[in-house]
């Protein structure tokens, strides 16, 4: 695990302290001199001054870095610069690189689970992307753990398999819903969930849940499907879940689910009853992974 504070001590700061050093020295400053103003020892102003030091050469050759060193340089060189307002300025300078920029792509480089980012993140952004997107992740995870668990879950899952989908806050396509890749299945009466959730992989479960959440329940953020059974309605039913009927053979999903929702609005069970070619199904939904998949073990 690589942290991004990391990245920032042990390549960024380096290279600009020795750049600093480099530029101090060409403007007549001492080694004394220019140890006092970055605070740090005459030796290692010798080894940053004298090439040293390993220097990251993407940081090196950034117009920003270099550009800064150059002003913060002179700036100190000067006296129009004070310690505290250096330091300010390449502080500022490492969260702008921070977020989806420079030190997020070295980041991304030396933690290759952040690949696919493109560095096209802020990892201290509260509400930022990635963390968004890891947190439904690990949502979802917990609600598979909940599955796994829960003795004799492989009873209800359908012969298509199912599938715990949960969804990012502002979703508005399948590549915004992280799910099971391959679906759970029945594997000698085990619950089976062959891979890490993934997002934009499931499209049946996902466009029912998205359907919802155009047709006015935008609090809901997971669901699942299970096997259709009268009786798994009903106690669904008993248990304080309100269920909708919508037709399984449609050619508009939202149209449906949408008609479906006008009538019992606070649904969070829709089913069809199947047709031609078509296995009955019901659908669980609720606002987090791990609330639905507690409803499917209440059913056990």
């Amino acid at each position: 695990m690589k942290f991004a504070e990391e990245i920032v001590v042990e390549e960024f700061l380096p290279t600009v302290r020795s750049m600093l050093a480099e530029d101090l020295r060409e403007r007549g400053l001492t080694q004394s001199e220019v140890a006092d103003l970055l605070g740090i020892s005459q030796s290692a102003v010798s080894k940053y001054a004298n090439g040293e030091v390993e220097r990251n050469d993407r940081v090196l050759g950034d117009e920003r870095v270099r550009e800064l060193v150059s002003r913060v340089g002179a700036g100190l060189a000067e006296g129009t610069t004070s310690r505290v307002e250096a330091l300010v300025e390449i502080e500022v300078l490492i969260r702008r690189l921070e977020d989806r920029d420079l030190v997020a792509e070295l980041h991304e480089a030396a933690f290759p689970e952040l690949a696919g980012h493109g560095g096209d993140f802020n990892v201290h952004d509260p509400e930022g992307q990635l963390r968004v997107t890891e947190r439904v992740r690990s949502s979802l995870r917990r609600g598979l753990t909940i599955v796994e668990s829960a003795s004799g879950f492989a009873s209800l899952i359908p012969a298509v398999g199912s599938n715990l989908c949960e969804c990012t806050p502002d979703a508005d396509g399948i590549d915004d819903v992280a799910g099971v890749p391959g679906r759970i299945f029945d594997v000698k009466g085990q619950a089976t969930i062959p891979a890490d959730p993934e997002f934009g992989v499931s499209e049946h479960v996902a466009s029912l849940l998205l359907a919802a959440r155009r047709n006015g329940r935008e609090d809901l953020r997971a669901a699942m499907n299970v096997r259709y059974d009268p009786d798994i309605v009903a106690a669904l039913e008993a248990l304080g879940h309100e269920s909708a009927e919508f037709d399984a053979e449609y050619d508009d999903l939202d149209a449906v689910v949408g008609a479906a929702l006008r009538e019992t609005p606070d649904a969070a069970v829709l089913y069809h009853t199947g047709g031609y070619g078509i296995e009955p199904i019901t659908y669980l939904l609720g606002e987090d992974a791990e609330q639905v998949a507690e409803m499917a073990r209440s059913l056990l």
